[in-house]
């Protein structure tokens, strides 16, 4: 007689994190994938959603979403969460955003943050990362929604939890900046490139940008721009799978020259073909390119 196959294990996602961060995006994209999804479960009856997923022989990974409007029961769910773990196996994922992005999508919306209407949008939120401060300190998983759209936040969220290529589980950010208008606040690494020869200097190029081919060539001239981009490539090829197994979902790199028009934008644009040719989603983004000279 043939044996059976042995039955899948089961898993439990658990979605929680900030008011307006995406969780009814993620949890309607693991649906999509085949796990069984439940919004807003009171906390006291998880313990026995874990064991029917346990249990069940059909029903083999699901996910449900915890969050504030659980209100003073949240205190619990440290504790509770523990327990679970024990019994089955259990990932939280907790998602948040910045306090700005957070603000404009509560506003764009205009929905009412769940700790009520009594206070401002940025005193709720503040309040609510105070609350959620331990819950996000148990969390496997913490992805930052604040640059994501929706489609980029199913796409991550897809790839976390049905094993595609390593190097597509990071979205990388490529910036050019100019020092003069300050450096991006949201960078994850800067890399100042105003060391290279100016082509702000020549006449002919002062009205062009980075992205002109005459431009490129001439900044390309030199030989410590070849040395800078390929150390660079290098470093960031070696850097991304280490930032990946931390759980990293974005990473930012800025690249900056006096005013952001030559040097880095030529610089940003060779790094993001860079790192698209070694297989990693790359965005470019030149900040500072419409600003005056």
């Amino acid at each position: 007689m043939a044996k059976r196959p042995p039955r899948q294990q089961p898993e439990l996602v658990i979605i929680t994190g900030m008011s307006g961060s995406g969780k009814g995006s993620v949890i309607r994209a693991l649906e999509d994938v085949g796990y069984y999804s439940v919004d807003n479960l009171p906390i006291e009856l998880i313990p026995k959603f874990a064991e029917l997923i346990r249990d069940s022989p059909t029903v083999r990974c699901a996910a449900l979403v915890v969050d504030v409007r659980e209100g003073e029961s949240l205190k619990g769910f440290p504790a509770l969460y523990a327990k679970i773990r024990r019994s089955v196996p259990t990932k939280l994922l907790f998602l948040e955003a910045n306090d700005a992005t957070l603000v404009r999508r509560f506003s764009e919306t205009r929905r009412p943050h769940p700790l009520g209407t009594n206070r401002s949008v940025q005193r709720s939120i503040q309040s609510e990362r105070k609350k959620l401060a331990p819950i996000r300190g148990l969390a496997d998983v913490i992805v930052d929604t604040s640059k994501f759209n929706v489609h980029d936040l199913r796409e991550t969220i897809v790839e976390k939890f049905r094993g595609q290529r390593e190097e597509s589980k990071i979205v990388v950010y490529v910036t050019s900046f100019g020092y003069r208008h300050g450096v991006p606040a949201d960078s994850d690494l800067v890399f100042d490139v105003r060391f290279l020869p100016n082509p702000n200097y020549i006449p002919a190029f002062k009205k062009l940008s980075g992205r002109n081919p005459q431009v490129a060539r001439y900044i390309r001239s030199f030989p410590q721009t070849t040395e800078f981009i390929q150390r660079i490539s290098d470093l960031l090829i070696y850097l991304l799978p280490h930032y990946i197994r931390e759980g990293k979902s974005y990473l930012t790199i800025a690249f900056g020259c006096t005013g952001g028009h030559h040097r880095s934008v030529m610089i940003a644009e060779q790094i993001q073909k860079n790192l698209a040719h070694a297989g990693y989603r790359v965005k470019i983004n030149h900040r500072d390119l419409s600003k005056p000279v």
